[in-house]
Formats: C-alpha cells, structure tokens, sequence
C-alpha cells in the first residue's frame, strides 16, 4: 500500500510540474509572413544555425484536405522551420541517448486563414523530467528555441 501512496505523489507532482508550463509556446506578431519567415531565418542564423528543411504544412493540409472532405480552410500559410545544433544536441545526446527524438529542433510560422497582418511563432517545449544532465540539456534547448523565437518576435 505504501508503494501505490508514494506512486500517487510522485504523479501527482509530475502532473502538476507539467501543467505549469504550456506544451506550446506561441508568439503573435504583427507583419507580412515573407518579412517575420525571413526574420525568424535570420534569428536561426544568427545563432550559427541552418535551416535544415522547410516543411510546407499548409500546402498539404489544404491538399489533402480536399480528399478527406474538408472545407475549412485553417491557414492562409504554415510552415515549419527545422535546423539543428552540433553543440546542443551533442550535450544532449551525451547526457542521454534516447534524446535524439527531440533533434532536429523545429519552429513553426503560420498566418490563420482572415488574418491578414498577424503572423503566428511556436514551439514543443521539450518535457523536462527530473533534474539529471539529460533535463539540464533540454532546458538549454527549450531556452535556445525560446530566444529565437523571441528574437524573430521583435
């Protein structure tokens, strides 16, 4: 019985930790989303970072949404940025290998459908648990992924 009560606790305070801080950030800004996309780049770069890959979300979402009967249209344009970092993420796989699921990094930009002067910015935040080197790293992570988005913000 002891086992289940301590259990409990501890899920209990997982949980709480959890749901203090958003699974999403997100950052409006106003601005055409060609200038805040070439902004949101530069804040990457200027970290000494690449964007790895462009991954073009809303093309498909309003591709595909077709053939599933869909007629809402949710984005006027999403796209996610990814990139990664030889220093963060050799910190973080060293610290624990199955950390690699968080690699790359990524940042999306959107522009709701009817917006037309508002550009959206988010980010996973990485689930930190416990307070060992591989949770150490993520918070690096989750800072870094922070600063960019708040550089790409301004």
């Amino acid at each position: 019985m002891r086992f289940s009560i301590v259990a409990v606790l501890w899920l209990a305070r997982t949980v709480c930790v959890c749901a203090a801080e958003p699974a999403v950030v997100e950052v409006a800004v106003r601005g055409s989303f060609e200038d805040v996309k070439q902004m949101l780049t530069l804040a990457i770069e200027n970290r000494g970072l690449v964007v790895d890959h462009e991954s073009k979300v809303g093309n498909m979402l309003e591709r595909t949404g077709k053939d599933l009967g869909a007629t809402k249209q949710i984005y006027a344009r999403a796209e996610v940025l990814e990139f990664c970092s030889a220093t963060y993420s050799r910190r973080t796989m060293e610290a624990d290998p199955r950390l690699l699921a968080f690699c790359p990094y990524s940042i999306a930009i959107y522009q709701l459908a009817g917006e037309n002067d508002q550009v959206h910015l988010a980010y996973r935040r990485p689930l930190v648990e416990g307070d060992g080197p591989g949770a150490h790293a993520l918070r690096e992570v989750d800072r870094l992924l922070g600063s960019i988005v708040q550089e790409a913000a301004q």
